[in-house]
């Protein structure tokens, strides 16, 4: 992964021009630390943003056991930069963040519940690749990570992908993730452990069931984080993964829309709060922006 502290000029004033177009006016950070919801924003009849802003709401699909980027908190609520990501698209809309309803999406039902129009977007730890887009639409990206693998801490066996076989190593993952594919290429399938969510992966780690998990770093530094010092990082990223926003299908102006949103909060130093409130905790650089793919 990249990460800067610094943005370039160039892009910061493309960024401005293009929040000085918006509708509805920039978002500003509120009292309470979320984005302010956009004032009266108004939008073409008939797309996703003109439904959801005459709503004032939004259903947004995340996960609640991702430490640092959707993780539930003591409130019930999910917390983490999945999560404020979603509240900035929503205050773009005009929609507070009180207003978002959270659903639990974990990997394997995240295309399910765009098809069946069970949340308007999610923002999951969802890597973009074309078999998903296949089923739905992806704005974004919003952030690149790279597959890693966590283990013990005082594990010296395990150095890398290239490693697992010859310790013999179990790996788990995720039923329907990208890594739980890409750790296929490293490990015998009788040596694959899956789950539904990574919480249960880190218990078995705990216990000694599996020898290592996978998943994204940033991911597994957040598990790390509240592991009490029991887990490390092997540190051998070997895959990049773009989290992306996915959509109902073909929605190519609410593809739009987001992008433009994604763009004007790095600008407005929104993407940069919601990174320093979550997962820079953990990882202080924050990320540049990567460049939107096509929406289709």
């Amino acid at each position: 992964m990249r990460f800067t502290h610094v943005l370039r000029a160039s892009a910061v004033a493309a960024a401005l021009a293009l929040a000085a177009t918006a509708c509805g006016g920039g978002s500003t950070t509120s009292s309470s630390g979320d984005p302010a919801a956009a004032e009266n924003p108004s939008f073409e009849a008939g797309t996703t943003m003109d439904r959801l802003a005459k709503a004032k709401a939004i259903k947004i699909g995340t996960k609640f056991d991702q430490p640092l980027f959707g993780l539930k908190g003591l409130d019930n609520k999910p917390v983490g930069f999945d999560v404020e990501i979603g509240k900035i698209v929503a205050a773009k809309l005009g929609i507070p963040a009180d207003k978002i309803t959270y659903e639990e999406t974990p990997s394997r039902v995240r295309e399910e519940v765009i098809e069946q129009k069970k949340v308007d977007a999610v923002v999951a730890t969802y890597t973009i690749n074309d078999t998903r887009k296949q089923r739905v639409s992806f704005a974004g990206p919003y952030y690149v990570a790279g597959q890693d693998l966590m283990v013990k801490k005082e594990d010296t066996a395990i150095t890398g992908p290239e490693s697992l076989k010859a310790a013999n190593a179990k790996v788990c993952s995720v039923t329907g993730s990208t890594p739980a594919k890409e750790i296929a290429k490293f490990v015998d399938a009788a040596n694959i452990v899956l789950f539904d969510v990574y919480s249960k992966c880190a218990d078995s780690l705990r216990n000694g069931q599996v020898q290592a998990v996978t998943t994204d770093n940033v991911i597994l530094l957040g598990l790390i984080d509240t592991s009490q010092g029991a887990f490390k990082l092997v540190g051998k990223s070997f895959t990049t993964e773009p989290y992306g926003i996915g959509i109902t299908k073909g929605d190519v102006k609410f593809c739009e829309f987001i992008n433009k949103t994604l763009t004007e909060a790095v600008a407005d130093g929104s993407y940069e709060r919601a990174w320093k409130a979550t997962a820079g905790k953990v990882e202080p650089k924050v990320p540049t922006l990567p460049p939107a793919g096509a929406c289709s």
